[in-house]
């Protein structure tokens, strides 16, 4: 509740420096951040530099900031954030101290998703929490984008259907089915319902990803003949 908070959550500090690098990743940007971070802090004990998306800098800009690593100003923070940490050259990786943040899980994704939609008042489904969690792959801010889209396209009435028809889902009848026609070699069919997901704009990388998991829970069910171990089969 600090004056340094507030201005922190409304985006106002001046010593909160925030840089996208997907956008902002050439030498010229670094150089501007290098000619700022001499200068002592406006309101709070230090500057903090976010540099977002920090994998997409480019070499140049890699070496330019790693100077200033190594003998950064006792009154400056560097937050270097990242989904590819791989793509970070070793040389900047050994200078920082890292933290790697976990997926957030699905009960307390969904009693998230769940609060919003109540407070908005919107008519959902069980379901559509289940699916949008689901989606999300343990990022909440993916989630939150997954629920403004759906509630952009459907309104104050949201149903499962209308996350499949933006996000080119199949629905489990439709995944069982087709892994059904594969197991009875009934090609023309399989050709033809590959078709049917082309002409609705399935997406196909999602759409294998589901095969999958279907294939997983065959196997698990086939071991186990216990139902609540499966996820993806329409009961």
């Amino acid at each position: 509740e600090c004056k340094n908070c507030q201005a922190i959550n409304e985006g106002t500090h001046p010593d909160v420096i925030e840089l996208d690098a997907a956008s902002n990743n050439g030498v010229d940007e670094v150089r501007d951040i290098i000619d700022k971070v001499k200068y002592a802090p406006l309101m709070g004990k230090y500057k903090v530099y976010i540099i977002d998306e920090v994998h997409m800098m480019t070499p140049g800009a890699f070496n330019a900031l790693l100077k200033t690593l190594e003998e950064p100003p006792a009154h400056v923070i560097f937050i270097l954030a990242t989904t590819d940490v791989h793509k970070v050259i070793p040389t900047i990786v050994s200078r920082c101290q890292r933290f790697d943040f976990t997926r957030v899980s699905k009960n307390d994704m969904k009693k998230r998703i769940e609060e919003i939609l109540n407070n908005e008042r919107i008519e959902y489904t069980s379901d559509v929490i289940d699916l949008i969690s689901e989606l999300a792959e343990g990022g909440m801010r993916d989630a939150l984008s997954i629920l403004d889209q759906t509630i952009a396209y459907a309104g104050n009435k949201i149903t499962v259907g209308h996350i499949r028809d933006i996000y080119g889902i199949a629905t489990p009848f439709e995944l069982v089915n087709f892994l059904r026609l594969c197991n009875e070699n009934d090609y023309e069919n399989v050709l033809r319902t590959i078709d049917d997901f082309e002409e609705k704009g399935l997406d196909f990388v999602r759409l294998t990803s589901s095969l999958i998991d279907c294939l997983k829970d065959t196997i698990v069910y086939l071991n186990t003949k216990n139902e609540n171990s499966i996820d993806n089969y329409p009961r």
